[in-house]
């Protein structure tokens, strides 16, 4: 069918001039023919009816004259009149032919003019030629004037009916001229009005699409909802913009609806702890929203190093038997849309295919549509949908934009789970080392018990010695059992050593591999994370540090309730530490918004011979909690010394030199029935101390340990909501403690400096710093997957060339092929072949005593350290590693 004919508005406009020109020339040919018929009329009255009234009064006058000429003859008899008298009768004859003619459209009138002319006529033969021809000067009396008189009246009476006629045509005239100017105003009138509408007509037409348009663009820009649209019946210009107009506005909708429908979407999936959670909840909403029938959610999963993609989630499935559980990368739609990161749309589905089945029917789809999610160009998850119905561009956009946003959801979702997965593990180990430690606090009250029971045996023994004889065989029987019993504890003690350093090794090593990795994602190299994602490594961090915290703090309670701690006393400068402490709490007290202030007294002597690093550490671990509960006011530190008089007896006898650090600040403080309970070890002041500010609550016994084993002591002077001040006595030991039997070697690594996390800022050697570590071959030697992924992942950007072993024997194989190792990172606990052994066959065997070999290793027990170099290592570091001095240390190294 062939579309109308565009009528335009310049063509509407000159059809609307056209029509009142059209209407002007009818409306002026009309008015020429009425003023031509009023002129015609005028001409008639000024050309017949004044000629008739002229050639009347002629015909009078000439009959007059023949009149006077026959008289004048008739008196004179004088021939020139009858020769005037000739001419009249020539020129009345004219004058009548004239008239007669001119009464040709009044024949009334031409019957009378005739009846006239035969009088006239008569009048002249009968009496006026008989005069002349009779001549006779005294028959002037002859000539009859009544007969003339009759004559003049009939002529008078024809020419009034004439003047009659005249002025009726005249009031005719005046009638005619009279409609013409009504009809004039009329046509006038009648034009305007036609003009009128033609022009609302045209500006109608036009302006009213155009406030249409005009309405449509204020709804948009007051972004109300638009339902309506602009109705044009015309074919110009202005229907082709109510058009477009149109077309602006349904894609503004679909626009609208399509930002609606994906922030509805995006809010369903929030907060969703699983995957499987989340692949039900967004394929309902797309379904339901895109109008498609079922569908099926699949997340990629590597099992064995080959990647499947696996269904956690579907909609209208009819059974999880139907259909594949898991595809390979590549295998099928799904694993071929995995393959080239695209989506992939199936129109034409042949009849052979699954049926989308209800309670009544089995409907063949007509589209299938698989769709990848990305998350930093790789597919995390594949999306595949199902319909009945052709899926829609707008679907298909809407379906498109929430999976690119759904990318990260799954990827932050299986983050949570890992770290949930690593926190419940953690959970776990605590759990059970709390346990065993509560069975090894049981076995030692039954020894304490049974030893109470062997004092009182002796004692027996003492008060019977008469009897000592007597009963010799059963005294021999007890002290075998008490020396069974003494066994047991040497290997109650040796079991509790090994428990310790077994887990210390368990949970350092996947300690190791989380704070290693979200070190180097906070560090951001690539630039590839968000300011979100960097926060979150930094929290992973953090909890890391905490949690290493948390093991330290126990291991050092446990040697110092075992003894195995040591204490060296060394010189101290005072005012160094004070510097110190500064600096590293200075950050947290503008980070809080409290004021933080050090004294120290210039009549503390420049050295002070105690444990500087057990010092710092009691320091540090009040310095943290007094920050932790102040929320505004003040944090002070204070270094005062003791005068010799207010020294107690006890005091003089273990120094004559004492000082005091006191630390004080203005936060919750502490319940006076609570000032004993908070040194014990995990325990606080309440439940709600836990609940809102964390921590275990071994920092001040740990505190309280450690001064004891300086040979001081802490108190607490608090009261609740008045703040709380925990002073320190400690004495000036150049000799150390007597009674503190101190080991021969230290523990390698065991207390690390207890800052809260936010105070540590770790400087990475990069290769913009540092070019040591390029074109470096390093060998990394570890059983856990997790470090060897950790260290290579730091080392090569640092530009290193790594090689991996699993185990000791592995890494002889390859220094026998690979004469170019310039470093060895040397886990110790390994299978197979450990590290010490690794190291012996390295030094020994091969003869490799030139490569650096760093002994790695999550044990922190005594002896660790020398037990390493020994095998050979030429370094020692502990885990959990921290990058900055696994770089300081390996430098150190590869320069030489």
């Amino acid at each position: 069918m062939k579309s109308k004919a565009k009528f335009s508005i310049r063509y509407k406009i000159m059809a609307g001039y056209l029509v009142m020109i059209l209407f002007l020339l009818i409306s002026f040919i009309m008015l020429n023919n009425e003023i031509s018929n009023l002129q015609k009329s005028r001409n008639f009255i000024i050309d017949h009816d004044f000629k008739v009234l002229n050639l009347t009064n002629q015909v009078e006058k000439e009959l007059l004259t023949i009149e006077n000429k026959a008289k004048g003859f008739i008196t004179s008899n004088n021939a020139n009149y009858v020769q005037s008298l000739n001419t009249a009768e020539k020129d009345y004859e004219e004058h009548y032919q004239d008239l007669l003619a001119l009464l040709e459209d009044n024949p009334s009138q031409q019957e009378k003019l005739k009846q006239i002319n035969e009088n006239i006529n008569s009048w002249i033969n009968k009496e006026i030629h008989p005069l002349i021809t009779n001549h006779n000067s005294n028959n002037i009396q002859a000539i009859d004037t009544t007969q003339i008189q009759s004559l003049q009246s009939q002529l008078t009476n024809f020419r009034g009916v004439e003047e009659q006629l005249t002025k009726k045509r005249a009031a005719q005239l005046d009638t005619e001229n009279n409609k013409l100017e009504i009809w004039l105003y009329s046509l006038l009138f009648l034009l305007s009005c036609i003009s009128i509408i033609i022009s609302l007509y045209i500006s109608n037409s036009i302006t009213k699409t155009i406030k249409n348009v005009i309405q449509a663009i204020k709804s948009i820009s007051s972004k109300e909802k638009i339902t309506e649209r602009i109705h044009v019946n015309t074919r110009d210009e202005i229907k082709e913009l109510a058009h477009t107009t149109n077309h602006l506005l349904d894609e503004i909708s679909k626009r609208e609806w399509l930002q609606t429908e994906l922030a509805e979407l995006i809010l369903m999936y929030q907060g969703i702890p699983s995957i499987e959670m989340l692949g039900k909840k967004i394929l309902s909403g797309v379904i339901q929203k895109t109008q498609t029938s079922c569908g099926a959610f699949y997340v990629r999963e590597e099992i064995e190093e080959t990647v499947y993609y696996v269904k956690k989630a579907s909609f209208a499935d009819q059974g999880a038997d139907i259909g594949k559980q898991s595809i390979k990368m590549g295998e099928g739609l799904i694993g071929q849309c995995a393959l080239e990161k695209q989506s992939f749309i199936l129109r034409e589905i042949p009849e052979e295919f699954r049926y989308v089945t209800s309670g009544l029917l089995e409907i063949r789809p007509q589209n299938l549509l698989v769709v990848p999610i990305l998350f930093e160009d790789e597919v995390i998850a594949v999306m595949e949908l199902v319909s009945v119905t052709e899926i829609s561009d707008l679907h298909q956009d809407l379906i498109q934009q929430t999976v690119d946003n759904l990318g990260l959801t799954i990827h932050s979702i299986m983050g949570r789970m890992r770290i949930q997965t690593l926190l419940h593990e953690s959970q776990a180990m605590t759990e059970e080392l709390q346990v065993q430690s509560e069975e090894l606090q049981t076995q030692a009250e039954e020894l304490q018990m049974q030893a109470e029971e062997l004092r009182t045996t002796n004692e027996q023994l003492e008060s019977r010695t008469e009897e000592a004889e007597q009963k010799t065989a059963d005294l021999q029987i007890t002290k075998s059992e008490l020396e069974e019993k003494a066994s047991e504890i040497l290997r109650s003690s040796k079991y509790k050593s090994e428990f310790l350093a077994n887990m210390s090794h368990e949970l350092r090593t996947p300690l190791n591999s989380i704070l290693l990795l979200s070190e180097m994602l906070r560090e951001n190299h690539d630039n590839h994370l968000s300011d979100d994602e960097i926060e979150l490594a930094t929290v992973i961090h953090s909890s890391g540090k905490d949690l290493l915290t948390l093991i330290n703090d126990i291991l050092d309670l446990s040697k110092v309730e075992a003894g195995k701690l040591d204490v060296i006393f060394e010189a101290t400068n005072i005012s160094d530490m004070a510097a110190n402490m500064h600096q590293n709490f200075l950050h947290i007290a503008a980070q809080k918004n409290v004021a933080f202030t050090i004294e120290d007294s210039d009549i503390i002597p420049d050295l002070f011979y105690t444990d500087a690093k057990r010092i710092e550490q009691i320091i540090k671990n009040l310095l943290s909690n007094a920050f932790k509960f102040t929320e505004k006011g003040s944090v002070s530190l204070h270094f005062d010394p003791i005068e010799t008089t207010n020294l107690s007896n006890e005091m003089q006898s273990i120094s004559n030199d004492w000082i005091t650090i006191s630390v004080k600040d203005t936060g919750i403080g502490i319940a006076t029935e609570q000032h004993q309970l908070i040194f014990e070890a995990f325990q606080q002041a309440d439940g709600a101390t836990i609940r809102k500010y964390g921590g275990t609550g071994l920092g001040l016994s740990i505190c309280k340990e450690f001064a004891r084993l300086l040979g001081g002591w802490i108190t607490l002077e608090s009261n609740l909501g008045e703040g709380s001040t925990f002073t320190v006595y400690i004495p000036n030991l150049p000799n150390g403690l007597n009674d503190i039997q101190l080991s021969n070697l230290e523990v390698a690594a065991t207390i690390d400096d207890i800052i809260p996390a936010e105070v540590v800022e770790e400087t990475i050697v990069t290769p913009e710093t540092n070019n040591v570590f390029q074109e470096k071959t390093i060998l990394i030697v570890d059983d856990d997957h997790r470090n060897i992924f950790a260290l290579q992942n730091a080392l090569e950007k640092q530009y290193a060339n790594i090689i991996t072993a699993q185990n000791g024997i592995e890494c002889l194989e390859i220094l026998k092929s690979n004469t170019n190792i310039d470093l060895i990172l040397m886990d110790i606990m390994m299978p197979n072949m450990d590290g010490y052994e690794t190291m012996e066959h390295i030094r020994m065997n091969l003869g490799l005593h030139e490569i650096p070999i760093i002994a790695l290793t999550a044990k922190a027990m005594p002896n660790d350290k020398e037990k390493c170099l020994s095998a050979g290592a030429s370094d020692y570091i502990s885990k959990p590693l921290n990058l900055h001095q696994l770089y300081s240390v390996m430098s150190v190294w590869l320069i030489k």
